[in-house]
């Protein structure tokens, strides 16, 4: 019986809530109405918004509303461009490396590591991005050249950095499996096919970096562990005794500064 009345109970509470709830949607329903019409009586202007495609009495709107609908469908895929076509792979994967290997679980953060790796690609690919500056784009926006003729001239530093970056046997890997005739030369290489074999070269690269940075700090992890083992201190886990030698390690060789500096110098 007392299972039978708290349900009715409950039925009958949420009856009520759906009644309060209906009449403050009609009363607001019923405010908002009567505040509209008394704008439109007092003569208060309000927004509207229109969309809608209209006849062009220029081909020249024709050609910017193409541009800028361009321009959105290029924006889509640029993380993707950013991520695969510059050093942020490889930054991204020796420091996440470099953080296993300090054991020191979520320092720095994701974000710290994306935001520096983001920062020195851009360092890294300033050459290049001023080349496509000065070779293509300026001169599509003072009209000189076409379009197409702006993404070839933009495509060459692309190309070449990528070409400096990729191993010969990752592009022979993806020009033999694209079934493509044999190219006599580098510009005869699609972009299709220098992209997935530039990943390629650069996750390689990456974890050979990755490795050597975990040996260092492995031999001091080991050197802990058999000490703690030689003391009878099995209980104790062995990071927590190595960690601080490895970050003091770390900080006395200014480690920072060594992997930053190489990793730059390894894309010039």
């Amino acid at each position: 019986m007392n299972k039978r009345k708290a349900a009715v109970k409950l039925i009958r509470s949420r009856k009520k809530n759906l009644k309060n709830i209906l009449f403050c949607t009609v009363v607001s329903v019923v405010l908002l109405l009567s505040a509209v019409n008394g704008a439109s009586a007092a003569g208060i202007a309000l927004p509207s918004l229109r969309i809608g495609v209209e006849s062009g009495d220029n081909p020249e709107q024709v050609s910017v509303l193409m541009q800028i609908l361009f321009l959105l469908t290029v924006l889509s895929p640029a993380p993707a461009i950013l991520i695969m076509m510059t050093p942020f792979t490889r930054l991204a994967i020796v420091f996440s490396f470099l953080r296993q290997a300090l054991g020191t679980q979520q320092t720095p953060s994701n974000q710290i590591i994306a935001g520096l790796s983001l920062f020195l690609t851009f360092f890294i690919m300033m050459p290049q991005w001023q080349e496509i500056n000065n070779n293509a784009l300026q001169p599509y926006l003072e009209k000189k050249i076409s379009q197409e003729t702006a993404l070839k001239e933009a495509a060459i530093p692309i190309r070449k950095f990528m070409f400096k970056q990729t191993r010969e046997k990752d592009l022979a890997i993806f020009v033999k499996m694209s079934k493509a005739e044999k190219p006599k030369s580098p510009e005869d290489i699609s972009m299709t096919t220098l992209i997935p074999a530039f990943v390629i070269s650069e996750l390689k690269t990456a974890f050979i970096i990755g490795f050597v940075l975990f040996v260092p700090f492995l031999i001091i992890d080991m050197v802990v562990a058999s000490v703690l083992l030689s003391m009878g201190m099995m209980m104790l886990p062995p990071i927590l005794i190595s960690l601080p030698f490895k970050l003091m390690l770390f900080v006395l060789v200014d480690g920072w500064n060594l992997i930053v500096g190489s990793m730059i110098k390894s894309f010039i």
